[in-house]
């Protein structure tokens, strides 16, 4: 399998130079050259498959044609060591529970495998040290930081905006050593993000050492995703409800949701498809006026979300072909205010007993708004709402109990380099090291 660039200026690559490349040389984002079908006799006997033999027969169609079937099944298994289930939580909306992971949220599954799959080209090249580098607005940085801890050849440096993760979130990351760096910027996710492109595309820091990317940039990172996609249809057509399904995804760099796109263009029979965002709501705009125009982010209670720039939103244009008709009838979408996501959290407890953290809050709130008869919904509920503790209980009025492996986070001393937002100071930091 080749990998274009959706900027169309950079050379095609293979998926290990995609991978460790991360960006394309023309600052686009690597895409597939063909999406594959899956042959119908699969879906037919979905319901029958665990998560990790339908996670493993996805894989293959995007990764076989590079990766020996038995490596490919090892780097599968091994990422998915722990469950995705679906959970009712009304008549007609189910929760994708994607927070049973190492770090409790949706980002274990993409950040595991990516980890598996660099260490598995590292191995194969004998090649020098990776630098892998990830801008956080929360999750993606713990579910790298953990994914990647302890892996030979493979130093990861974290930015994250200082003050704006939650404090748990922060601990997961910050607390590691060995391998793993967190930066603390002075700025908002988007500066972060801007600071990882542009070391990128630096002549001198790619002389100096050999960089990637970890966030939903990296083709090994959102890709994986659409596993979980697979296993919530599986699991819903075997309570006889898969046939009229609606997918709603909380969305900030929007990797999620595309990866979701990735499955349905393989033929996974999701109805359509709900984007679901916070007080950010460029891509939501986008929808409704066919113009996208990118702006700062905003601090929400939904800080996972926080993006003004969506990255991914490049791979869902150069997929529909730029066509705003094709997007708008396979996607809508819905933005919620701080007062709405509390409002449907303290709903949805007092009604239901469900706890929903405030990005699972969007996704419910959307079906509930927008589901039409004989659809059944189902939204992703990110992140474990104890990483969000002290607004959920606040909100809530509850005392939600820490599980035991994120407490165990919390236990050690934060250690973060503190940086400022300009480019400079961060390439002069990586040349020293």
């Amino acid at each position: 399998m080749r990998y274009y660039s959706t900027n169309h200026q950079a050379p095609m690559a293979t998926l290990q130079e995609a991978v460790v490349k991360g960006l394309a040389g023309d600052r686009g984002l690597y895409m597939p050259e063909r999406i594959k079908q899956l042959p119908a006799s699969f879906y037919d006997l979905i319901d029958t498959l665990s998560f990790q033999e339908i996670a493993f027969t996805v894989a293959d169609a995007f990764f076989g044609e590079d990766i020996p079937s038995e490596d490919l099944r090892h780097i599968v298994f091994d990422t998915l060591s722990f469950d995705c289930p679906v959970v009712k939580v009304t008549d007609h909306i189910y929760a994708l529970e994607l927070f049973h992971g190492p770090t409790l949220a949706f980002k274990d599954v993409g950040a595991r495998f990516m980890a598996r799959l660099l260490q598995y080209f590292i191995r194969r090249e004998g090649s020098d040290r990776v630098n892998v580098l990830v801008a956080t607005s929360g999750d993606t940085g713990s579910a790298v930081a953990n994914g990647f801890l302890g892996v030979d050849g493979i130093h990861v440096y974290v930015l994250y905006p200082k003050g704006k993760v939650s404090p748990i979130q922060e601990c997961q990351f910050t607390t590691l050593g060995r391998n793993i760096t967190a930066i603390e910027v002075d700025g908002v996710f988007d500066d972060c993000q801007a600071l990882v492109k542009q070391a990128f595309l630096d002549d001198q820091l790619n002389a100096h050492m050999r960089l990637t990317s970890a966030n939903s940039i990296n083709v090994a990172r959102f890709l994986p995703q659409a596993f979980y996609y697979f296993n919530a249809y599986a699991r819903m057509k075997a309570l006889g409800l898969g046939s009229n399904m609606v997918m709603c995804v909380p969305s900030g760099n929007f990797g999620n949701i595309t990866s979701g796109l990735f499955g349905y263009e393989m033929g996974l029979p999701i109805r359509r498809f709900i984007a679901a965002n916070n007080a950010n709501d460029i891509f939501y705009q986008y929808l409704q006026t066919g113009e996208y125009h990118p702006k700062p982010s905003r601090q929400t209670l939904a800080n996972a979300m926080d993006v003004g720039d969506p990255s991914n939103f490049a791979r869902v244009y150069d997929l529909y072909g730029g066509s705003h008709e094709r997007i708008t009838s396979y996607i809508s979408g819905a933005t919620y205010s701080d007062d709405d996501i509390r409002a449907t959290m303290r709903e949805c407890y007092e009604s239901t007993g469900y706890v929903l953290d405030p990005h699972g809050a969007c996704g419910y709130r959307a079906l509930q708004e927008s589901l039409r008869p004989g659809e059944e919904g189902v939204f992703c509920e990110t992140a474990h709402p104890a990483k969000f503790k002290e607004k959920v209980d606040e909100i809530l009025g509850t005392d939600i109990a820490i599980p035991t492996r994120l407490a165990e986070f919390m236990k050690d001393k934060k250690n973060s380099v503190e940086m400022t937002r300009k480019f400079e100071d961060f390439k002069a930091f990586l040349l020293k090291e």
